[in-house]
């Protein structure tokens, strides 16, 4: 039999997700609650955060409350098990089956090659197919947890046209190198370094060469919000899309990181109106031109578009305008 053939839908790889809040997916207390946060994503957890015994009846929980609840303007995503557990099918299935048509992406865990993020792609196809839901519209989110799935990041990124982020998971990671520390998100004891900034370019890199987001992993220590605004401005300064929340007191402090301020959004703004006056035949079809004191060109115009962008998703709203020069 012929597989079949894809449609035309596409995933969404600019879904907005400064704030990726995790939610126990057995417990309806919390689901409740979520709704109501200022979350951009949300995923729904059948891994770390839902006991063994209580994985079976967190699917049907999570069915229901994906079906019945307000998610409105958050990103839906509900993170199944690693392909290494025998629930991850069960997951899928049940999950797909039960409440495709609202959500808007799988996340997997502990990915470690290329041939598991291809093995879910065609899981979601079938269950699709069969279900009669639009082929390929569901997107996938690859967590990296170990050395092995760094080191296969490139392969990883490149697996699936239904990926819209790679995501670090830094608990597991830090156990799969024997990094010295329990703190997880905090820098271990004794080095004079960061000791994430490798592991956080080059998930970055992969992303980015595949044209996807990259997401930060939890801070732990969830009552120290200060401690949380520090490790999330390291994300943001590399240029990471969002991180991990936890707790409802860490969703305004991500909100606010993965935004450009306002007068960064302005300025961004006002380069791209300028550039667009300049080249145009108004403005004298430069290549370059003066904004203020400030040379500005394609390259400028490409920088702009990344927190003009930003902050389009965000909703934040121009408080100036470009002036074209009088003669």
């Amino acid at each position: 039999m012929t597989p079949p053939a894809r449609t035309s839908a596409s995933v969404n790889r600019l879904r907005p997700r400064r704030s990726c809040l995790a939610v126990p997916g057995s417990n309806p207390r919390f689901l409740e609650k979520a709704q109501g946060l200022a979350a951009d994503q949300v995923f729904l957890d059948l891994e770390d955060a839902c006991a063994p015994l209580a994985k079976p009846e967190a699917r049907n929980t999570i069915v229901k409350f994906l079906n019945e609840g307000d998610w409105t303007g958050k990103t839906r995503v509900v993170r199944v098990n690693d392909w290494t557990t025998h629930w991850t099918y069960r997951d899928v299935v049940t999950v797909v089956e039960g409440a495709g048509a609202n959500l808007d992406c799988l996340m997997l865990p502990k990915v470690q090659d290329a041939a598991q993020v291809k093995a879910l792609d065609m899981l979601l196809t079938q269950i699709e197919t069969t279900m009669g839901l639009e082929v390929g519209r569901i997107g996938i989110e690859a967590q990296i947890e170990n050395a092995r799935g760094l080191v296969n990041v490139d392969e990883i990124a490149a697996a699936s046209p239904r990926l819209e982020t790679i995501v670090f998971g830094p608990a597991d990671f830090m156990a799969s190198i024997n990094m010295k520390s329990l703190v997880v998100g905090e820098q271990p004891p004794g080095y004079p370094a960061d000791a994430y900034h490798y592991i956080l370019m080059r998930i970055l890199m992969a992303a980015r060469a595949h044209d996807l987001q990259a997401i930060d992993g939890p801070y732990l220590q969830i009552r120290n919000v200060d401690g949380f605004r520090d490790v999330a401005r390291r994300a943001a300064a590399l240029g990471f899309d969002g991180k991990w929340v936890l707790h409802p007191g860490q969703v305004e402090a991500a909100n606010e990181v993965f935004s450009p301020s306002q007068e960064d959004y302005d300025h961004a703004e006002l380069i791209l109106d300028a550039y667009e006056y300049f080249t145009s035949e108004e403005g004298g079809k430069k290549g370059s031109a003066m904004l203020g004191d400030e040379m500005i060109d394609e390259a400028s115009r490409k920088m702009a578009l990344v927190v003009a962008g930003k902050g389009r998703a965000a909703g934040m709203e121009r408080t100036s305008k470009f002036q074209p020069p009088t003669a």
